[in-house]
């Protein structure tokens, strides 16, 4: 199965100059742990870095920096790990494992954001499969 296929379509995005503040309401308003960082080229959104939940708690709130003060690209993750639409669920599985992610901006072929894959969201597929093969096996 394709990532394409199981990822969530509905990014919440934001540019790396807003401020964490901004970013924080973003997240409670749409019940999100992450936004994706984007910056605009030739009318299309191209992931630039994602900012999580964690990231705003561990290095804003603990650090006891303002977050009124601070923009997001002082805050957000800068290793992004992104996959294509048309890789494979199984193979994203054994990224986030090996990567220690628990989310990643899905791309097309030029790079472009179509979606978010997170881990959430193969916990669903899963669930799904398996109670397909429940089905099958049930007397």
């Amino acid at each position: 199965m394709r990532v394409g296929e199981v990822c969530s379509r509905n990014v919440i995005i934001v540019k790396s100059d807003a401020s964490v503040v901004e970013v924080a309401k973003l997240m409670r308003q749409n019940a999100v742990g992450d936004v994706v960082v984007v910056e605009s080229r030739n009318q299309q959104q191209i992931p630039v870095g994602i900012i999580t939940d964690r990231d705003i708690a561990v290095h804003v709130v603990a650090g006891e920096v303002d977050p009124q003060t601070i923009a997001v690209k002082d805050a957000m993750s800068f290793e992004l790990v992104t996959v294509l639409e048309d890789d494979g669920v199984v193979e994203t599985i054994a990224l986030f494992r090996e990567r220690k992610i628990r989310r990643v901006p899905v791309i097309d072929g030029q790079g472009v954001l179509v979606g978010i894959l997170t881990i959430d969201d193969v916990i669903d597929l899963l669930a799904e499969l398996l109670t397909d093969i429940a089905k099958l096996v049930a007397p």
